[in-house]
């Protein structure tokens, strides 16, 4: 008998909820077939087997949490390490397997009612390095322990110290926790991040202020108490999902540690308008959809060519500004779960057809729970659209380790002076977010001008992409 684990998810990925158990006691299990639908904090994803055989027993249902390393299934390997007939072989297509009596996960709201309003503000770490970044900001923790604490099991017997990931530690040491003193919930005392997450708000909760009592001074405050207000009407609670509890933790963290600075500004967009008419449909027969954002990842990934410092991440451990040599930008979709973020990568070197065909099937795959966790990671600067709602100005949150993050709202028609009179001009709004550590005010007024130009004049791509 052969047992099946989660397998490593991903960096920061811990474990998830079971969305779908693939397989019944009975069937036969080929490697690589997918066992498993599990929803973790960054995206939905299928978990393939690494093991063949026959399925003796399933230790998982719909609803479950599971963490990495736990146990799924038990498998009969017997007859595939044999020789004998009827042996199942791993590279084999298995027989079909009868679906699971629970329902699928609901479809999201398709793309048709909203058509450039898929893309909105702000993701879920999902980007460069997500969910290590989704924590309270830093503080200074209680006094010490003597010494580690060791893992106790039911008996009370003390065991040795559990194991942590190189990211659990890393987020310990972003926020000033000792990963030696944390209880681990996880397989053998395995240390999650969620673990460390709970330390910390446990010492937090005991830490005087120096004046008055309370959170000590720059820490995060411990949650208050909420009302009962069923006293005043019914009420309904909804658990958080995965992907929206990490959209709220990661979103948390930046906005306590970047200083955030927005700037303003309009564009027009008529040349660029007519410019995405005139192609949309050729772009549309090779699969894609012109749209204005996607125009407007070619136009950013070049301006972070000619500025740097906005494609750029801090590492505060080192003293150091990282800027990258490749360009990445990130495009927050919008879905029935929450906002997700896949990747457009290399887009300086993309022109605006291939760009519009791949983020028309990144966004297919967030509708569908099918993107990756690489398609969601790597991103050096994002875009946040929500033209296709509506809104003039906002004031999108930087999706850290990242530096920058460009909105963008609906497009609107008002009188322009040109050419010695007033005229009617479609303007698009745009509003850039940027960490003032590393960005001062008037390059970020510079990068906006050099995007409002190439909106108002796209033949500059051609002189200067």
């Amino acid at each position: 008998m052969t047992e099946f684990k989660v397998p490593e998810l991903g960096e920061n990925v811990a474990g998830g909820d079971v969305m779908r158990v693939m397989v019944n006691v009975g069937d036969t299990v080929a490697r690589d077939q997918p066992v498993l639908e599990l929803e973790t904090d960054k995206a939905t994803i299928e978990v393939p087997s690494t093991v063949a055989g026959t399925v003796k027993e399933v230790r998982v249902k719909k609803g479950d949490k599971v963490q990495v390393g736990a146990v799924v299934l038990t498998v009969d390997d017997s007859a595939v390490a044999g020789n004998g007939k009827g042996a199942a072989k791993a590279d084999e297509k298995p027989a079909a397997q009868p679906e699971q009596k629970a329902a699928a996960p609901p479809e999201a709201k398709p793309a048709e009612s909203r058509p450039d309003s898929k893309i909105l503000s702000m993701p879920p770490r999902v980007a460069a390095e997500p969910a290590a970044a989704a924590v309270t900001p830093a503080f200074a923790p209680g006094a010490p322990a003597d010494k580690p604490p060791a893992r106790a099991d039911g008996n009370g017997d003390r065991g040795p110290v559990a194991a942590a990931s190189p990211a659990v530690r890393r987020l310990a040491r972003e926020i000033g926790v000792n990963v030696d003193e944390v209880q681990g919930s996880g397989p053998g005392g395995r240390i999650s991040q969620e673990d460390v997450k709970e330390h910390a708000r446990r010492i937090l909760s005991s830490v005087p202020s120096a004046i008055g009592g309370g959170a000590a001074p720059g820490a995060a405050r411990p949650a208050r108490a909420l009302p009962d207000f069923q006293k005043w009407g019914d009420v309904e609670r909804q658990a958080w999902s995965n992907i929206r509890r990490a959209t709220s933790e990661h979103l948390s963290y930046a906005w306590n540690t970047i200083p955030h600075v927005t700037q303003f500004d309009k564009a027009d967009v008529g040349a660029l308008e007519d410019l995405r008419k005139r192609f949309k449909e050729q772009i549309a027969q090779a699969g894609g959809n012109l749209t204005v954002t996607a125009m407007l990842v070619k136009i950013v990934a070049t301006a972070v060519r000619k500025f740097p410092q906005f494609n750029a991440s801090i590492d505060p451990e080192r003293g150091e500004i990282i800027y990258k040599k490749y360009v990445n930008v990130g495009v927050a979709v919008d879905t029935d779960r929450g906002l997700l973020v896949p990747v457009v990568r290399d887009a300086d070197r993309k022109n605006f057809g291939e760009i519009s065909i791949e983020i028309n099937q990144l966004a297919a795959k967030a509708r569908e729970r099918k993107l990756t966790l690489d398609e969601m990671s790597g991103g050096g600067i994002s875009i946040s659209n929500l033209g296709g709602i509506g809104g003039t100005y906002f004031t999108p949150i930087v999706n850290w380790p990242e530096v920058a993050i460009l909105g963008v709202s609906r497009t609107i028609t008002e009188p322009v002076w040109k050419d010695n009179g007033f005229q009617p001009r479609q303007m698009l709004p745009l509003s850039l977010s940027y960490d003032h550590r590393v960005i001062d005010g008037a390059d970020a007024m510079r990068f906006l001008r050099w995007v409002v130009e190439a909106i108002e004049q796209p033949f500059l791509l051609s002189l200067l992409g």
